[in-house]
């Protein structure tokens, strides 16, 4: 029973001298079509002032939810390490100290080699890229539609304030200018994922204990979809930024674009915003590769972004994610602007795999591959 139960059910009264109140005023009013309608429709308020009150609060506490966030995606991603030291004798503590250390180690070294490569020739890579748009401003100018100079000048300084104000970097780094609260939140991170490579089944089982019976068992598979979501997902996406970004910098090598090395980065970097940050690292390196060496070089670094792409999209994603990505990019492009709304640079990156974790408690709610009721096919589904 609950709340969206639509079951009719019928009761049989023992002493015929009871008389039903619901068949009289006001209870009689919810009884007909429009008393029902009325309850669902107070019921889905109920469920968004909910939804508003939760996602009110973690605005509020960003700074714990999102290291908690965060801990947990480098737990799942980082699960068969643990799996595989514990397999081989591996206490638990020891086994945890090892990851914890590799993971420090290699996004350390990766944000050291991110920013030697770009720090030093982000400013002539602004300016290559504000060029490019002058460019390409003066060849939409030769079209029979083209927008005035003055809708022109709009545009450009509206990008350009908003590209050179602090609020553009601000959701990337999780505040910037606020170094002492970006600090606490790394350090309660790496103690939160402590825990969570340590004790992270027992940590799981604690906070199961009020479910029983099928409860239970539906909780244990939205566990397990979670985890191994997360994991598949951060996975697939590093091996395919590191292959889309090795792929980018070659091709720009070929091509004898300049800025090849800081190009890669960005490269890497937006791989992991889906559909959107692919579409931008190719516009910014086209921008480039036409400032430097004429327009038909931009175009044959534009083919060689859609070649990687395609690619990415068609070989790497299904072999590497599997099912964990089996979203419509309808459903990704919603995901990543309300993440962007509501988190900035960063929403957009954890919007996806939330949503793609999500979708997989829905396709494990009443069996390990039976999905809730409402969201199971109906029919064939053709385009």
């Amino acid at each position: 029973m609950g709340l969206f139960d639509n079951k009719t059910r019928s009761v049989r009264l023992e002493n015929p001298s009871v008389e039903l109140r619901a068949a009289k005023a006001p209870w009689s009013l919810w009884a007909d079509g429009f008393g029902k309608l009325s309850i669902r429709a107070i019921q889905v308020i109920v469920v968004v002032a909910l939804a508003a009150a939760i996602i009110f609060g973690i605005q509020q506490l960003t700074l714990v939810t999102i290291p908690l966030v965060l801990a947990l995606i480098f737990a799942s991603a980082f699960a068969p390490v643990m799996r595989w030291l514990r397999s081989r004798g591996v206490s638990s503590l020891i086994a945890t100290l090892i990851t914890l250390f590799g993971i420090v180690v290699v996004l350390g070294g990766l944000g050291t080699l991110i920013v030697g490569a770009v720090r030093n020739q982000w400013s002539e890579l602004y300016e290559q890229a504000e060029e490019g748009v002058q460019e390409l401003i003066a060849w939409v100018n030769t079209l029979p539609i083209a927008p005035d100079q003055e809708q022109l000048d709009e545009w450009m300084a509206a990008l350009t304030d908003f590209a050179t104000s602090a609020q553009f970097g601000s959701g990337a780094l999780a505040g910037v200018s606020a170094v002492a609260s970006f600090v606490t939140g790394l350090v309660l991170m790496i103690v939160v994922l402590f825990f969570f490579l340590k004790d992270g089944p027992q940590i799981w089982e604690f906070l199961l204990r009020p479910f029983t019976g099928a409860n239970y068992d539906r909780a244990q598979r939205i566990g397990a979809g979670t985890v191994s979501t997360l994991g598949s997902y951060i996975r697939g996406t590093a091996t395919v930024a590191i292959v889309d970004a090795v792929g980018i910098f070659i091709a720009l090598l070929i091509l004898q674009v300049p800025l090849g090395l800081p190009l890669a980065v960005l490269v890497f970097l937006l791989a992991f915003i889906p559909i959107v940050g692919a579409t931008l690292a190719g516009i910014l390196a086209a921008l480039v590769a036409l400032v430097a060496n004429g327009f038909v070089n931009a175009l044959i670094v534009v083919a060689a972004v859609v070649l990687v792409n395609q690619l990415e999209g068609n070989l790497l994603q299904p072999v590497l994610m599997g099912r964990t990505m089996k979203l419509h990019a309808f459903v990704i492009l919603i995901a990543l602007t309300i993440g962007t709304v509501l988190g900035g640079v960063l929403g957009a990156v954890l919007a996806v795999p939330i949503t793609a974790v999500v979708w997989k408690a829905i396709q494990v709610w009443d069996g390990p591959d039976l999905p809730a009721k409402w969201a199971r096919r109906k029919r064939v589904e053709t385009v």
